[in-house]
């Protein structure tokens, strides 16, 4: 059953947005909120031609054409919404007559956009209107209406007139030649081209009446090519007028105008298509949706943004990218920035991989653009424009025109100075790899950008020879509020990062693919000169890192900077920087969107430097402070929830999460009606799965460590990991933390859980000390509990300096130790309560698997009499990292073919009950509390233990 919120004049059900009344003065707004399409276009939320002041529009992908100081913009393609209706000679009007009843309603589940009102004419006749309308799913190149109609206190001829307007403005400019238009036996069809870009469209529509018995004229007006129905009908009576519209351009075909009439002779009635539309989408949702409960507004505005996404995603052409308004607005003219692939692709690559793909090979048809744009600036390679369109090209306007006649003119410094894009798209190149594990496309598309844009970099960066460092001078970071720096971090890590993934890629290709790599070291000249000169950049780009205090300095001199209190500006309704001006934002350490906390967000994946908790915590509570987070940038909150989440501020995370959920709907920075915030809509993904789902990734699968806000019972959603589906299905736990359901199987630790070597391996440590001379006693054997051999040898030697030669010599020589004194083990050394608890298992179908650092594992499993009783084992052959990595875990895990969720580790060592935890798995830790208290259960043993115990405390 859905549940229900009731705000303002919106209500919002699990999958449903309604507005119940008119407001004129929101119209604007609300025509980009209840936007729909396909992927394919989109339409925003005007009405069919009822009110004087709609803006309506509609984006087709990739329809670019020149205009006037902002170089190209998305052309407002011909629309295909109008339908008068006009009742006994009184047209429809929402500022004329009475509306006695109001209802609008956006289903994102079927992508369908719902009208229902009844009308009073100004002559007292009364009238329910029920329109219905959508972009199909099913077929990108299908349009569809519907109107009923039913007179309730009268009997009277109607008329609808069904059209399509081939004079479509961008805010006063007509991008449109009207070339010709028609008539068939199916309806009418129009051609048109853009004054520029000369592509070509191609309309064609049909109109049908059910009900009644009515007749149907065609009218050519140049332009505007309409279909007239016209019936008598009788109080209480129901009539259906269906219009259908197909579309087509010359970016996909030669012949647009015949495509879409045949397309139009082809298909049936509005029910059928209607269908088969709902179908489609019901298909995308089932990779895609996020369910949570508890928190109704949340749940509907989390698919409301995923749905933003997925009508603006291009599924069959990847020569388009997802532009920063998508496709339901006129703000930033349809240009793409980095918003795609930092904050929007994300979403795409864990849920609809084949969009990523095409999102990113976009960025590979561009490459010619970017490599004249890096021409001209006087740099080699590949430089990415801030605002690109179909060419790659830089488009970002050079000046600002004011608002008034009096104004100054204001100059955009993005287009020369904020180049971190470059490596922004390289980032999202290589998660994209590591999540998809799509080789080919990395060969054949993915190199190549990351490669070229390399050498960008090297061509950028300054040598500094009195400091010897690399630099990167006159920049803009992410934060836009200072326009001329020296050394951002955030790029001059970025770029070091990108230079470290070229080199790999490179090695990757010569390895893998050695033809390929000879054709690209040939193409863009990469020589183990080149080569040497990344991995020197690499080694001396200065970056302002405090070790100490963990304070990364935002840009050279940032810490000189005014400082400010953002309190004290409070309440205001304007950016700081509209308060202060440009001039003198610039002298304060006020930012527009997180900088340096976004370069944190961005290692943390991987826990890349500068990236640990001591960083994230100093650099959380300097900067956060000082971050206009309420009317800078709307990139910035999402990315605040995720790291006030990590940094355990659950209020300001949730806070900070709803702003940016809501950003659209409440309108809350006052420009919804320039269209959908597109970043804030893939953040508000990646805030829900990074943040509150706490998904980290990891070479088997993603696991979560979940913290979800304290309200919140249920959050459940899927995953693309390499090919396979991964389901998470988090329940609100002790101390807000979401917990494991439906556990099938247990993991447990062998030394200190089922039996105890501990004091095998003390005495062969013992041994081994004493042969080097080493002190060693049982205290300093308790900090060994759970720790690799290599991790345990280097916490006996400390300080002491030994050859990788010596060390690996010691380390074998402990192992033959060890390896004598546990061929004693028989059954007699399990301890109390294993046996029992193994056997109780097995009975109760629940998977068993051991999960131990040491390399002999399988030996003692041997010894111990228990092989049969266990499904798989884990041990130090098993993988790479060690605990407190999670990796061993998630390694019994699919050995069992569970995932983490399902599964419960048993564990005596801190790094154990850690490497789990990061794993996303439940914990019982056996020992004292100050040794295993991070656990979800601490006993002093499995003495007496009973499966239904560790069941039980998983399901509290």
């Amino acid at each position: 059953m859905d549940t229900k919120t009731i705000t303002d004049n919106f209500i919002y059900t699990d999958w449903t947005l309604t507005e119940t009344q008119f407001d004129p003065e929101q119209i604007h707004s609300r025509e980009t909120i209840f936007t729909i399409g396909n992927g394919y276009l989109g339409t925003r939320g005007s009405f069919e031609r009822d009110y004087p002041r709609e803006l309506p529009a509609t984006f087709i992908h990739g329809v670019y054409d020149d205009v006037p100081v902002v170089y190209t913009e998305l052309a407002n393609c011909p629309d295909w919404l109008p339908m008068v209706v006009i009742i006994d000679g009184n047209r429809f009007r929402l500022n004329e007559g009475e509306i006695t009843h109001y209802e609008r309603v956006l289903d994102v589940r079927h992508g369908l956009l719902s009208r229902s009102l009844r009308w009073r004419t100004p002559t007292g006749k009364t009238i329910n209107m029920d329109f219905q309308r959508f972009a199909s799913f099913a077929d990108q190149h299908i349009l569809c209406q519907r109107c009923q109609l039913t007179p309730l206190d009268f009997d009277g001829l109607i008329e609808v007139q069904g059209s399509i307007n081939g004079y479509p403005e961008n805010q006063g400019f007509n991008h449109w030649v009207d070339l010709d238009q028609g008539k068939t036996e199916h309806g009418i069809w129009l051609h048109s081209r853009t004054r520029g870009s000369r592509i070509t469209i191609g309309m064609a529509a049909k109109m049908t009446v059910s009900g009644t018995e009515a007749s149907i004229q065609v009218n050519t007006a140049p332009g505007y090519p309409s279909l007239n129905a016209t019936f008598l009908t009788k109080s209480q009576q129901t009539v259906t007028v269906e219009k259908i519209v197909t579309v087509f351009t010359s970016r996909e075909i030669e012949t647009p105008v015949k495509a879409a009439q045949e397309k139009l002779a082809q298909i049936s009635n509005y029910e059928t298509l209607r269908n088969a539309h709902t179908q489609a989408w019901d298909a995308v949702w089932q990779q895609s949706d996020i369910l949570l409960e508890g928190d109704n507004t949340a749940a509907f505005a989390i698919r409301y943004n995923i749905f933003q996404l997925l009508i603006a995603a291009p599924r069959h052409d990847d020569k388009v990218s997802i532009p920063a308004k998508t496709l339901s607005g006129f703000g930033y003219r349809g240009h793409v920035f980095w918003d795609t692939e930092i904050f929007i692709l994300p979403f795409f690559t864990f849920t609809q991989p084949a969009i990523a793909r095409n999102l990113l090979t976009y960025r590979y048809h561009t490459l010619a653009g970017a490599r004249r744009k890096a021409l001209h600036s006087g740099y080699k390679g590949a430089m990415y424009a801030w605002e690109s369109a179909d060419t790659g090209d830089e488009v970002t306007p050079r000046w600002s025109l004011p608002n008034d006649f009096y104004g100054e003119d204001i100059r955009i410094w993005c287009r020369d100075r904020e180049i971190h894009i470059s490596a922004d798209i390289t980032y999202a190149v290589w998660y994209y790899w590591l999540a998809t594990g799509d080789d080919e496309w990395l060969r054949d598309c993915g190199a190549e950008i990351v490669l070229d844009t390399a050498i960008f970099w090297a061509s950028r960066v300054e040598y500094n020879s009195e400091q010897d460092y690399y630099e990167i001078r006159a920049v803009i970071g992410a934060d836009e509020y200072h326009e001329l720096v020296h050394n951002n971090t955030f790029t001059n890590r970025m770029v070091q990062w990108h230079l470290e993934k070229a080199l790999f890629i490179d090695d990757w290709l010569r390895q893998n693919f050695p033809e390929r790599a000879t054709e690209l070291a040939k193409q863009l000249q990469i020589t183990s000169e080149v080569r040497s000169h990344w991995q020197d950049i690499i080694a001396k780009i200065w970056i302002p890192y405090d070790p100490e205090t963990g304070l990364i300095e935002q840009f050279e001199g940032f810490f000189q900077l005014q400082d400010i209190n953002l309190d004290e500006y409070e309440p205001r309704q304007r950016s700081i920087q509209a308060i202060l001006g440009i001039e003198e934002g610039n002298k304060r350490q006020v930012l527009k969107q997180p900088d340096v906390l976004m370069l944190l967000y961005l290692m943390r994946e991987s826990a890349d430097f500068p990236y640990n908790p001591q960083s994230l915590q100093a650099n959380w509570d300097y900067y956060a402070p000082r971050t206009d987070i309420t009317y800078g940038s709307s990139l910035g909150p999402a990315i605040h929830a995720i790291i006030a989440s990590d940094v355990g501020e659950s209020t300001t995370a949730y806070k900070q999460f709803m702003q940016a959920a809501m950003v659209d709907l409440e309108d809350s920075r006052g420009n919804t009606n320039d269209g959908i915030h597109g970043a804030s809509a893939g953040g508000v993904w990646q805030a829900v799965v990074f943040g509150f789902g706490g998904i980290q990734l990891t070479e088997n699968s993603p696991v979560a460590n979940p913290h979800l806000p304290s309200h919140w019972t249920r959050l459940k959603f899927k995953l693309h990991w390499r090919g396979e589906w991964h389901e998470f299905d988090l329940h609100q736990g002790e101390g807000g933390q979401g917990r494991m359901v439906d556990i099938r199987g247990v993991i447990f630790d062998l030394d200190g859980v089922l039996t105890d070597t501990a004091e095998y391996h003390y005495q062969a440590w013992q041994r081994l000390a004493d042969e080097e001379g080493i002190p060693f006693n049982r205290q300093a054997n308790e900090a060994l509990r759970g720790v690799s051999r290599r991790e345990s040898l280097m916490l006996i030697i400390g300080d002491r300096k030994y050859s990788e030669a010596q060390i690996q010599e010691m380390m074998e020589r402990k192992n033959n130790y060890y390896v004598e004194l546990i061929h004693h083990v028989t059954s007699k050394d399990l301890l109390p309560g294993a046996i029992a608890l193994l056997d109780e298992l097995r009975q109760a179908g629940i998977k068993t698997a051991i999960g131990s650092a040491s390399k002999n594992a399988r030996t003692v499993v041997e010894l111990l009499g228990i092989a049969d009783k266990v499904d798989a084992i884990a041990d130090g052959y098993s993988v790479e990292k060690p605990k407190p990595a999670p990796d061993l875990f998630l390694y019994a895990a699919k050995e069992l073919g569970l995932q983490p969720q399902q599964c419960v580790v048993v564990e005596d060592a801190a790094a154990g009950i850690e490497a789990a935890l990061a794993g996303g798995m439940w914990t019982v830790g056996l020992g004292p509390v100050e040794r295993v208290g991070a656990a979800h259960l601490v006993l002093p043993s499995l003495a007496g233990v009973k499966w239904a115990d560790i069941q039980m405390s998983s399901e509290l």
